[in-house]
């Protein structure tokens, strides 16, 4: 028994490490073909690197998830709004804010400003977050309408779900992943209508990746 303890270690550190690097080179090589080939532009092909890290990061509850995510926000606040996608362009700015709170809270959010834990979100906070959803989906429906937005309720629709799951994210709360689910589920379509091919793949695996994460953090509840 004592000699196999060592083994099965080691092996775990391979896996741990082995994954995100292979994750890591193949990302790096789609983005790279993308922008070889001209089906995506220098800055959506790096926003498709960091946007995959950030996300794996977030899964393994790393703080370092934070920094990466400002930079990804900040590129697609550009891309969206060269793409008319004023909604989501706009969303960025408030994810940069909301990943600004969110890097505080995961650090001093806990009891005696310790690290935050993953939790669950009450039913009162639930539904708060549904009425949420329809009210802004109404708002900025009736916005995008008046700016020329494209793909107007998509859009509208899409960015309300978004800023909460990102709210519930910031705070640690388990139920955020089934929001980028549903999120994700849209976004795929909408950005390939949109002729924004990789940044659908993207959103394909981020919704792989939100499954993965809604199974990590439900464990970490149950820990």
């Amino acid at each position: 028994m004592t000699q196999t303890a060592p083994s099965r270690t080691s092996g775990n550190r391979l896996v741990e490490l082995g994954v995100p690097a292979l994750l890591l080179l193949a990302t790096i090589g789609i983005a790279y073909a993308a922008w070889s080939t001209g089906a995506a532009g220098a800055l959506e092909a790096g926003a498709f690197v960091t946007g995959i890290v950030c996300v794996w990061l977030v899964v393994r509850q790393s703080i370092w998830n934070f920094p990466l995510g400002l930079l990804n926000v900040a590129a697609y606040a550009w891309i969206f709004y060269e793409y008319r996608l004023y909604a989501d362009s706009g969303l960025q700015v408030v994810y940069f804010a909301l990943n600004l709170i969110g890097w505080y809270l995961w650090l001093f959010g806990g009891e005696d400003r310790a690290a935050l834990k993953v939790r669950t979100t009450s039913k009162r906070e639930l539904a708060l977050i549904a009425v949420f959803i329809a009210a802004s989906t109404a708002f900025l429906w009736w916005l995008l309408g008046k700016l020329g937005g494209a793909a107007k309720f998509w859009d509208a629709l899409t960015t309300s779900i978004s800023l909460s799951a990102q709210w519930l994210q910031s705070h640690k709360k388990l139920e955020c992943w089934h929001l980028w689910i549903l999120a994700d589920v849209i976004y795929v379509p909408l950005y390939i209508s949109r002729g924004l091919n990789l940044t659908a793949l993207l959103y394909g695996v981020f919704l792989c990746m939100a499954v993965i994460g809604l199974l990590a953090w439900r464990k970490a509840v149950k820990a």
